[in-house]
Formats: structure tokens, sequence, C-alpha cells
């Protein structure tokens, strides 16, 4: 299915939405942190979607529990680690893991620097054993305020070498895009990227204000354009890149019937869509999962496949020689397997 002389590729991947429950299990009991229920198998309800979530808010509570158990910055430094290896073991060639200091620092009043820190080496010990390249998103919370929100981009812009791009997450709907203008205006000053979660949990307005006002050149999600024509083609003519991620718009009442998932719409009229996963622990998911699920869904042809592989290359947040490096790594791999 998918076109092996192409990268794997994983754009919108949250690390703090990675933590793997047996990880999260051992955490609690290595620091005496109480826990609703007796056992892994009692606990993985909570911490993993059965079905699906009634909205996002309630899917982003199964994510607290991650976090809740992170009281040291050597918790954050393993839990980044392990996100290296989840990535070797899904056959992740490269992904952009983007996580919320402070969100990982909160429960334990951890230093928001501290924990970027942490993260970052975590990542850069295991990208030096394992054969998998990795790059970082800070996130900006919106969830907990303007306040909180700045606290994190000082911390991320006091550490901007190690990452690559700046994104606003969070509760969408309660905390629109134009309460973080000044934010953004911060992030314009530099050389990071911009990708914003928009019309997840809001309408078409909260895309276009992401890109004319924040300055996205990428979307997280984006479903609600779908509806919107003028912005559809908009995105198309200034290459605005999609971020579409199935399984978590079924998880979190994005969408209801991924049927009606507008991935076939996007790449009939050629916009620079990608497949990724959001928050695999929790959401009980893995990139080649996603394919084949769009594959059967959609009926894709291998044409689509390659030509989402693709996107993800143009997409991504790495230099053109780095793209270029990545390609010759995924050719010189595929003719290894064919030896």
């Amino acid at each position: 299915m998918l076109n092996n002389t192409l990268p794997l590729i994983d754009l919108h991947r949250h690390l703090d939405g990675n933590i793997r429950p047996n990880t999260i299990w051992q955490l609690a009991q290595q620091h005496n942190i109480s826990l609703p229920v007796s056992t892994i198998e009692d606990f993985m309800p909570l911490v993993q979607i059965q079905e699906s979530e009634p909205d996002l808010l309630a899917f982003l509570k199964k994510l607290d529990w991650g976090v809740a158990v992170l009281a040291t910055l050597e918790d954050c430094q393993r839990v980044a680690y392990e996100n290296i290896e989840d990535l070797v073991s899904a056959g992740i060639d490269y992904a952009e893991l983007r996580f919320s200091p402070y969100y990982m620092a909160m429960n334990h009043q951890l230093p928001i620097e501290g924990v970027i820190e942490a993260v970052a080496e975590g990542v850069n010990q295991a990208k030096k054993i394992y054969n998998v390249e990795a790059n970082l998103i800070g996130i900006l919370s919106r969830t907990f305020g303007q306040q909180k929100c700045m606290d994190e981009l000082n911390g991320i812009l006091t550490h901007k070498d190690k990452f690559v791009a700046v994104d606003l997450a969070g509760d969408e709907f309660n905390y629109p895009g134009n309460m973080f203008t000044e934010h953004f205006d911060k992030i314009k000053r530099t050389d990071l990227q911009v990708t914003v979660h928009a019309g997840e949990a809001a309408g078409s307005e909260s895309i276009w204000q992401a890109i004319q006002e924040l300055g996205a050149s990428r979307i997280g999600h984006g479903v609600a354009c779908q509806h919107d024509d003028k912005l559809l083609e908009y995105m198309l003519a200034h290459e605005i890149a999609i971020e579409s991620c199935l399984t978590s718009n079924y998880q979190t009442g994005t969408i209801t019937n991924l049927t009606n998932h507008p991935l076939p719409t996007f790449l009939d009229k050629g916009l620079l869509v990608t497949l990724n996963t959001d928050d695999p622990a929790v959401e009980n998911t893995e990139l080649i999962k996603e394919y084949k699920l769009a594959s059967s869904l959609f009926n894709l042809q291998e044409k689509h496949i390659t030509q989402l592989q693709q996107n993800s290359v143009d997409a991504s947040f790495l230099s053109t020689s780095a793209r270029r490096e990545l390609l010759n790594k995924a050719a010189f791999n595929h003719l290894q397997q064919k030896e």
C-alpha cells in the first residue's frame, strides 16, 4: 500500500499525547501518585479512547493522566525518549513532535524551561541510538489562557534553537485565536514556523484567522474548511497545508461518520493535505493504521497514497537539503530491501 520509495512521515503528533499507558502506571507507582483503579487493565479506559468522545474537551481529558505523573524532569526526558522509540516501532522515518511545556510542567510545578531542556535531551539521546529523524514543535496551550501561553512562549523562545515551529492547541472554541495575536506577533520576529489547530472545534473563520493573523502555513485538522470554497481556493493558491488525523477526528466527535471526512475532497482539489496520528497512545492508533483506514474508507488508489506521502515531505518544516536527505535515505533503504 505505501510507496516505499518515499519516507513515512508524521507531522501532527503530540509527544505529550503519546505517553505509554504502562509508563503512566509505572510513574504513578514510583511517585506514590494515587490512581482511581487498582489494575493496569482497569486503568486503560481512563487513558485510551474506547469508541469516541462527545467533544474535543472530553477527548483532551484522557491526556491529563499522562502529564499528571510527570513529577520530575527525568520523567519528561523518559517519555520524550520513548516517543522516539515508538517512531522506530511504527516504521516512521521522520516526525515533528509537538508538546506543551506548561501542560507537562503544571501538575508538579516543574520549570517550563527545564521541561523543554529535558524533552530535547530525551529526543536527542534516542536519535543518536535509533535510525530516525525528528524535530520539535512548541505548543501554546490556549486552554490555560493568555498569560500561561506567554510563559510557554517565553520558554520556547529562550530555547528556540530546539524547535522548528510553534503551535496553538487546546480549547479552540472557548479560546479563539484572536486572543493570541500578541504571542504570534512575537513569533513572526523569529525564524520559527507556525502551525495552528483550527477548524476542529470551530468554523472556517478560525482557519482564516490562523492564516491571516497568526501566520500559519499549516493547519491542524482544518476539517471546517470543507464548507468554505474561498478558503479552499486560498489554501491551494498559497500552499497552506492541512494536517489531517482521521481517527482523532472521529474520537473527538469532530466527524461523526468517517465516510464523510473531507480528506478525499482535499486530495481531489490538490490541496497540500497530509495524514497523521495526533495522539497515538490515547487513540490506540499508529500511522500505518491511519493509512490503511484512509485507503479502505475512501478506496484510495496508489497515486493518492503516494500524494499523501509526498505532501508530508513538502509540508514538513525541514530545510530543502534535509528533505533531500530524507528522500535519498528512503530510496536507498528501498533498494537495500529489494536486494
